[in-house]
């Protein structure tokens, strides 16, 4: 027997929303510029293959924004709100990161410390940042958006600090491989390091409950506490996770460029993180969410960054039209507004049925 295709049961899954954006983006491209979609085969510098085009670019820079939307996802489930200091955590970690591998030497001919060294370490200190959030939000009851608000504030200058506000330098080719191409591999490295996250985030979720238990304390604290959770662990986790994959990303991006501007580095990255989770229909609120809705809304925002810049958009203009971005998703999702389209929607049902 056929399975019947149902629209309206499409439209209603979550995922459905960043999809569609996703789509209207490409077209919109594929017909303003059919270039957009053209990838081309060439080499780097050091002479090896690599694909490069827009396509390329939004694969390559939105994965750093599908890593941290991941651990944002789950921050946002379970304390209902944002921690919105990821990119002066970026900073910390990719600081301390260099630090290990430089020593005291801030332009170091091979590593002072193995590069697994230096990342663990880095990772730890992520994870410490992310526990400091964790605590205030989940033992102390702040918001989370102002309990973050202290590290977004001190993060860079911490960050600065670990390094005795030098700026060192990799000389160690391989070091780029993280944020830029492996030899042999012309799929840029931080797309499948995303491909890894996103599959341990997904081992994650069917092999444990941490999906249910996210979500169970998002949705009703006191009720989960009732059934045998424990909601303040939750939250304290979730921030904890966050740590790991801002650790990931402070990786790729000090790889980047094999050293660290402790002002500019994931300079706003935490509010295409939020915008994220946003598009993928996530409530901001907490509760039920859709890691999948989450990574492809990172993919979107990297997308629309693209067109952007594409299009020849200033730099500070780009923050005005994610604004736009926001407004519409806020107010579509509000309850006024799904109520009113709810209600129209009966209404154009019944006056077909009454003609």
């Amino acid at each position: 027997m056929k399975a019947k295709f149902n629209v309206k049961d499409l439209m209603k899954n979550q995922i459905f929303i960043p999809v569609v954006a996703l789509l209207l983006l490409l077209v919109f491209n594929l017909i303003m510029d059919p270039n957009f979609f053209k990838i081309t085969l060439g080499y780097n510098s050091a002479g090896d293959p690599v694909l490069s085009g827009y396509l390329i670019t939004i694969l390559d820079m939105g994965s750093e924004l599908a890593i941290l939307a991941i651990g944002m996802t789950l921050v946002t489930a379970a304390s209902g709100g944002q921690d919105i200091s990821v990119g002066a955590t970026v900073a910390i970690a990719g600081s301390v990161l260099l630090r290990i591998l430089c020593g005291g030497n801030s332009r170091p001919e091979e590593y002072a410390a193995p590069l697994i060294v230096a990342f663990i370490v880095a990772i730890l200190a992520a994870m410490l940042c992310g526990a400091f959030n964790g605590i205030l939000v989940a033992y102390f009851k702040i918001q989370p958006m102002v309990a973050t608000l202290i590290l977004y504030t001190a993060g860079r200058s911490i960050a600065a600090w670990v390094n005795n506000n030098e700026l060192p330098v990799i000389s160690e080719p391989s070091f780029g491989y993280y944020g830029g191409f492996i030899p042999g591999i012309c799929i840029p490295t931080p797309f499948l390091i995303a491909v890894v996250c996103i599959i341990v985030i997904a081992l994650v979720m069917k092999f444990t409950t941490l999906g249910l238990f996210t979500q169970a304390v998002g949705i009703n604290e006191n009720s989960s506490r009732f059934n045998g959770l424990n909601p303040v662990f939750i939250k304290f986790l979730s921030f904890v996770i966050l740590g790991v994959c801002v650790a990931v990303v402070g990786l790729i991006k000090v790889s980047r460029i094999s050293t660290i501007n402790y002002s500019v580095v994931a300079k706003d990255i935490e509010m295409d993180a939020i915008l994220a989770v946003a598009l993928g229909g996530n409530a901001l609120s907490g509760g039920k969410f859709n890691m999948a809705a989450s990574i492809v809304g990172a993919y979107v925002i990297q997308c629309l960054t693209t067109t952007l810049y594409k299009f020849q958009v200033q730099a500070d203009a780009l923050p005005a039209y994610k604004a736009i971005v926001v407004i519409v998703l806020v107010v579509s999702s509000a309850p006024t507004v799904k109520d009113w389209f709810a209600k129209t929607m009966k209404k154009v049902k019944a006056n077909k049925e009454v003609g």
